[in-house]
């Protein structure tokens, strides 16, 4: 059985604990799968990432942090996603291509098309089978990602968090305007009703993966980039 999944939100959406979750709950029923990250993922991706993330970078030019995420992307695949899903495992990750159109495309108003191509090229044209969009108003996930912060201490990786609200309203459109385009595979998930409720919502949508997939899953690109 081979299931790429992932999870997209802004900041504070609660990706970490449905991924979590489901992790445990796949776990339960003897299914092999893995829990990565992007930006990250592998060893090269991880030192990326504390480049990405640094609140010191704060001049980081917007093409250079778009090259820096598709790098990261690009050795994620090779090294970590690709392998496990030929070993016919399930994939969680947090945060994937959809992350880099609504981020830099939609919050830093770069080319759509230009970051589409690039997603093409670093994840070797390979999709996520399902998209589960935790959705929540910017200003309430904002304020929940700045108390986690606060609260565990993170290792400097609040760059974004330091972005203008309207910043992060712009991601969240943007995450809204591509599940809008691919409603097959994005799944927007409202956080307000409440963990246990949006995992029980996640939890049935993949149950419905796992009775339908037949263990193949072929090389080539599931859908098209919005």
């Amino acid at each position: 059985m081979s299931l790429f999944i992932t999870f997209e939100g802004v900041e504070g959406s609660g990706k970490t604990t449905q991924i979590q979750r489901l992790r445990k709950y796949l776990i339960q029923k003897g299914i092999r799968c893995k829990v990565t990250r992007e930006p990250g993922g592998s060893p090269i991706g991880e030192k990326i990432r504390k480049i990405l993330l640094n609140p010191d970078h704060s001049e980081m030019a917007p093409t250079t942090e778009l090259f820096l995420y598709e790098a990261a992307r690009a050795q994620h695949m090779e090294e970590v996603i690709k392998p496990f899903l030929e070993k016919e495992g399930i994939v969680l990750c947090d945060r994937f291509g959809d992350a880099t159109l609504a981020y830099q495309g939609y919050g830093r108003k770069m080319d759509l098309k230009r970051i589409q191509s690039l997603n093409r090229l670093s994840s070797q044209g390979i999709r996520p089978d399902i998209t589960f969009l935790l959705d929540c108003p910017s200003d309430v996930g904002l304020k929940r990602a700045i108390q986690r912060n606060q609260l565990l201490k993170q290792e400097r990786e609040e760059r974004f968090e330091r972005e203008e609200l309207q910043f992060h309203r712009r991601v969240r459109a943007g995450y809204l305007a591509i599940a809008r385009k691919e409603p097959g595979r994005v799944k927007v998930i409202d956080t307000r009703q409440g963990e246990d409720i949006v995992f029980e919502k996640i939890r049935k949508i993949v149950d419905n993966l796992l009775i339908g997939n037949k263990g193949s899953r072929g090389r080539e690109c599931r859908c098209n980039f919005p």
